[in-house]
């Protein structure tokens, strides 16, 4: 079919491989690198993603479900995956004839891996999840000892690793994140005295990875970072990362209005005097947030163009400069880069008043995502 919508998601691979190259030369050789893909890789194609990340030199893979997990083996992708989440029980089975690493936050898990293991004459791979604070889910930090003790005589259960997840990692001088640092260093001496001894100790997400040197330990966790975007205001400019998405459309439609016309539902834009309007394929079901409704701009031949009224569903309009000739085809940037003028995901996420993650997940979810080349 030779017909593309002319609204879509363009994903540079090769931003994503700087990203992780980057991000690595800030740890130890010795630590091994996490890419997180979960999401779809937070909207940009775990596959994709995946394969970047690994080319990039990460070692391991993280998802957030079994679905997203086994998604990656059937694209043929064979390197450690650990799902961050405890699944539900009845996934032992698949877990461990995928060859996929688990998340054990209850004995309830740990038994299911431990008889599909000895069923299928295998091995189930694990990772104990501790919370030192962040209070998601994870063994009780000052339990964790005990949990090992016990997780340790299951028969057909490897204990790979331990982690913990920081709730406050990119808060520069916060007590709690030093408070979760020292029980999570407290709680794997326990299970080492328990006689576990995990190969893999980890948790430094993209925040710490960038800000806390001393949390690398033995891996590191990069969601949002390997994708060019921030994980907070603090980690701004620690590294030159490069944002691997755009979003991009074409001008459906030009049209002259005059002096009070008003734009979209409710008319909440009323134009100041003859304008011209450019309407873009592009609304809120593909992922532009109805809260930017006349707050928001648009790169047309380089050059910002207010947002206004209402975003529809499908739709937005944008004022055209009077010095502009916009034409039915023109090319729209709404992130990305046009000419010498930028807008990043973080403007729109502020304006927004939600975070980059949001975003950047919800735009591909109606759109095909693209190579940078069309």
């Amino acid at each position: 079919m030779s017909y593309r919508r002319p609204a879509w998601v363009e994903v540079d691979a090769s931003a994503i491989t700087h990203n992780v190259r980057t991000l690595k030369a800030l740890t130890p050789q010795t630590a091994r690198f996490m890419a997180v893909v979960k999401a779809d890789g937070y909207g940009h194609g775990a596959v994709a993603v995946a394969r970047a990340a690994l080319a990039g030199g990460a070692d391991r893979l993280g998802v957030a479900t079994v679905e997203e997990a086994v998604e990656l083996r059937e694209a043929g992708i064979r390197a450690p995956v650990l799902v961050l989440a405890e699944p539900p029980a009845d996934s032992a089975d698949i877990l461990v004839r995928e060859g996929i690493t688990v998340t054990v936050t209850s004995r309830e898990m740990a038994a299911a891996l431990s008889h599909a293991a000895s069923a299928a004459g295998g091995q189930a791979v694990c990772h104990l999840k501790v919370d030192t604070g962040m209070h998601r889910i994870g063994v009780r930090a000052e339990e964790a000892g005990d949990f090992a003790q016990w997780l340790k005589a299951l028969p057909g259960v490897l204990v790979e690793g331990v982690f913990t997840h920081f709730a406050t990692a990119d808060v520069p001088g916060d007590w709690e994140f030093d408070r979760q640092v020292t029980r999570f260093r407290n709680a794997v001496e326990e299970i080492r005295g328990a006689g576990l001894r995990p190969a893999i100790v980890h948790a430094a997400n993209s925040a710490a990875t960038m800000l806390h040197p001393q949390t690398h330990l033995d891996m590191v966790r990069c969601g949002i970072a390997i994708y060019g975007l921030e994980a907070a205001p603090s980690t701004r400019g620690v590294v030159q990362l490069r944002p691997a998405m755009s979003v991009r459309a074409r001008v459906s439609f030009v049209k002259r209005i005059g002096l009070g016309d008003g734009v979209s539902y409710g008319l909440t834009w009323h134009a100041s005097g003859p304008t011209t309007i450019a309407t873009l394929p592009i609304g809120y079901a593909d992922g532009v947030h109805r809260m930017l409704s006349n707050s928001m701009e648009v790169l047309i031949a380089g050059r910002r163009c207010q947002q206004v009224g209402r975003i529809c569903m499908d739709q937005l309009m944008v004022e055209v400069p009077g010095n502009l000739d916009v034409r039915p085809g023109d090319q729209a940037v709404l992130v990305g880069t046009q000419g010498g003028e930028s807008i990043l995901m973080r403007e729109l996420a502020e304006r927004a008043g939600t975070i980059d993650y949001e975003l950047a997940c919800g735009f591909a979810l109606r759109m095909e995502r693209r190579t940078p080349s069309w």
